[in-house]
């Protein structure tokens, strides 16, 4: 990793409003340029901004979508419309942008774990292979230092040559994670991170420490970019 740039901010409304403003200049910038993908993150923290985005979307023209593609950095093991399904928690955004079925690129977790996670690889694959640039990649950090849900080195060990890959979760669940080889593909991926108790992994996310599984995770992009509530530098 070459360079990260953080961003801070002193309420949640204010990253809030921060992000939804950002994906919206994705999402128009998509149109305009032809073609792009945007990669949602999962978890609590981008659902407000999600939100926020939905409810402007709808008073917006068809054609700001029409060349969107939207994927996600992970999702848990669990049917689409689990209440702890990534795609089912961002579902009032992707309603609001009426995408087409196969301009959405989720999960097919109605499949058995191995073969949705190659299917999931495969669709990511055939979307680079056509030249779709991922303008705008989001991912978490937990206090722990994993993002995505790649918790171990031994993630990004069976990861090596994979776009996506099964993971056991530490909540017990099982999931599907994009691997570094696929944020690889994203110039400047960004950390958007909120709550409390993060302070650590944060500091070790600025200095580019080689231990952390977030870290080695974002290596090969030349830029990366951390939004960062101040309460998430603050102890629990």
């Amino acid at each position: 990793m070459q360079k990260v740039q953080t961003r801070r901010f002193a309420t949640r409304a204010e990253l809030d409003a921060a992000l939804a403003a950002r994906l919206e200049q994705a999402i128009t910038a998509a149109a305009a340029s032809g073609g792009a993908a945007i990669m949602l993150s999962g978890g609590h923290t981008p659902l407000p901004a999600y939100r926020q985005l939905a409810a402007r979307l709808k008073h917006t023209g068809a054609a700001l979508r029409e060349k969107l593609h939207v994927l996600f950095s992970d999702d848990r093991y669990v049917p689409r419309d689990s209440e702890a399904s990534n795609y089912h928690a961002s579902r009032p955004l992707l309603d609001a942008l009426a995408l087409p079925e196969e301009q959405v690129l989720r999960v097919r977790t109605e499949l058995p774990l191995e073969e949705a996670a190659r299917d999931y690889e495969g669709r990511l694959r055939a979307l680079l292979d056509r030249g779709v640039a991922v303008t705008l990649g989001m991912l978490g950090l937990g206090a722990d230092g994993h993002t995505a849900s790649l918790f171990r080195s031994e993630d990004l060990a069976r990861a090596r040559g994979r776009l996506a890959l099964a993971v056991s979760r530490p909540d017990g669940l099982d999931g599907v994670s994009v691997t570094p080889d696929f944020i690889a593909h994203i110039p400047a991926p960004l950390f958007v991170i909120a709550g409390t108790g993060k302070e650590a992994a944060i500091a070790a996310l600025e200095r580019d420490d080689p231990a952390v599984v977030a870290v080695q995770a974002v290596q090969a992009c030349p830029r990366v970019e951390v939004w960062v509530e101040q309460a998430a530098e603050r102890g629990a």
